[in-house]
């Protein structure tokens, strides 16, 4: 399956962060998030393992009890039902995997 980039798709999740899926198959979903800064994604957990990379923008990442400042270029992978929450301290985007597919973003 294909997938070609347009600007259309994009729909909030929380106040300041929207997030489109880009392309999804049999077991992955692959999904990216633009995130404001100054919010803050509350701390959360589901079953789904989520493997993410920073394409611009500034964040600290907590999973579980471990914290990291995150940068362009750096990634992260969340085990399914970890808790996890970020504070976004610059205008993002965010790139995101997802096992099993979330048939919510599929929406």
């Amino acid at each position: 399956m294909f997938s070609r980039h347009t600007e259309t798709g994009y729909r909030e999740s929380l106040p300041g962060i929207t997030q489109k899926t880009l392309v999804s198959g049999k077991n992955t979903l692959m999904a990216e998030f633009r995130l404001d800064r100054g919010t803050e994604l509350p701390r959360h957990a589901h079953p789904h393992e989520q493997t993410g990379y920073l394409v611009s923008g500034h964040m600290t990442l907590r999973i579980q009890h471990e914290e990291s400042e995150i940068r362009p270029g750096d990634s992260w992978n969340i085990p399914g039902n970890v808790g996890h929450s970020a504070i976004i301290h610059e205008d993002s985007v965010a790139i995101e995997v997802f096992y099993p597919v979330r048939e919510e973003y599929l929406l």
